[in-house]
């Protein structure tokens, strides 16, 4: 870890040397806050540019909490399950299962289930005054796009795992853009001014603050149901290919890692916003994935406290999209993804393993705050592009 300090701002602890100038200014800018718990900001080894907030962060703010900084995939995070049986009980072809779980799990931004699913708790009047409810129970269980998945691995004892990444989809982009909005105007309302519009924050004292927690902590609830029906329908496919009857462990992780929440760091109770970032408290499992290509793993916290007891979530991205498909063609992602079954086509490609930063070096820069439990690897990949 290494910490920098300007004038007249809060410390940055930086578990990385890679840190594109556009993320560092949008550290600085944030580190110009005056809510921020005197600590400073935690920068996990994965960051990059984000949207007023870098991705890779942990803040801790003391009466004020920045919707941005969330983001608009609340609660967006990870769920991973051991099955009782082994590689060798896989189809030598997993295409088939591939298929399986593509037809049962609704994919892509739109995706959504043909009838409408009760929600499992009734939104409070702050969700519906921010977004359309039309979609939000067809939606749990589905994946969405981008860099969210689905992915069949093995461990180093060739155990098999279901790891899969998905978040609260329209309903939680719906909010998160309804209150960045209220926030944005709150700040021209008052005249304050602030180094990052993106930066614009909700007060502790005001009716927009109270209803922004009251649906951001409605949403985090609904991306956690979300993974677990999403869950269930992926080990119901598996169940239609693996001969053998099998069972889940109990070794379940279900972990955000965008997301809001009360917590006491250095005596103070603060809101703590992981944006791109999960919680890694002492014997804390977590999930740090890497890209279709490369190796994941399943870990656990240290509770290292100067990084607001956090982790990184991933690889992080180094290339932009639009980058990405200038840099790549299908060529190059079939051979980075050489040996696992997943599409190899133009869809996915601002997804190839290249995109990405080397999930290996992140894992090296951040030994003080997790330790690895499993590596894993990828055989199979879905996406939802």
């Amino acid at each position: 870890m290494k910490t920098t300090q300007a004038p007249l701002s809060r410390p940055i602890h930086i578990w990385t040397d890679d840190v594109e100038d556009s993320a560092r200014q949008q550290l600085h800018n944030m580190a110009k806050l005056p809510f921020l718990h005197p600590h400073g900001i935690a920068v996990m080894p994965d960051v990059h540019a984000g949207i007023g907030s870098t991705v890779g962060t942990v803040i801790a703010t003391h009466k004020a909490i920045i919707p941005a900084a969330v983001g608009v995939d609340i609660g967006c995070g990870m769920n991973a399950v051991r099955v009782s049986f082994k590689a060798s009980d896989l189809p030598d072809s997993l295409a088939e299962l591939r298929h399986d779980i593509e037809r049962s799990v609704p994919l892509g931004a739109g995706g959504a289930h043909r009838d409408d699913t009760t929600l499992p708790v009734a939104p409070p009047s702050s969700v519906q005054a921010a977004a359309s409810m039309r979609n939000a129970g067809r939606q749990l269980g589905t994946l969405g796009s981008g860099n969210h998945f689905i992915e069949i691995c093995l461990d180093e004892n060739d155990d098999v795992w279901v790891v899969l990444h998905s978040g609260s989809r329209s309903i939680g982009n719906q909010i998160g853009r309804f209150y960045i909005e209220k926030a944005r105007k709150l700040m021209e309302r008052y005249f304050i001014t602030l180094p990052d519009g993106d930066l614009a924050y909700l007060p502790e004292d005001t009716d927009d603050f109270r209803d922004y927690v009251e649906a951001v902590q409605w949403a985090q609830e609904y991306a956690l149901e979300n993974r677990r029906r999403l869950m269930a329908a992926v080990v119901g496919s598996m169940r239609h290919r693996i001969p053998k009857p099998f069972t889940v462990t109990q070794e379940a992780i279900n972990c955000h890692h965008n997301y809001v929440e009360m917590e006491s760091h250095y005596g103070k109770n603060v809101y703590v916003t992981r944006k791109g970032a999960i919680r890694a408290r002492e014997g804390d499992l977590g999930v740090i994935p890497g890209s279709m290509g490369a190796r994941s793993y399943i870990v656990r916290g240290k509770g290292n406290a100067a990084s607001y007891c956090s982790c990184s979530h991933g690889a992080g991205r180094r290339m932009s999209r639009s980058a990405a498909r200038k840099a790549f063609t299908v060529a190059d992602l079939a051979a980075q993804t050489q040996g696992v079954e997943c599409r190899k086509d133009d869809a996915v490609l601002d997804e190839i393993p290249g995109v990405y930063k080397d999930i290996d070096e992140v894992m090296e820069n951040q030994r003080d705050l997790v330790d690895v439990v499993h590596t894993l690897r990828q055989v199979l990949c879905v996406k939802g592009n």
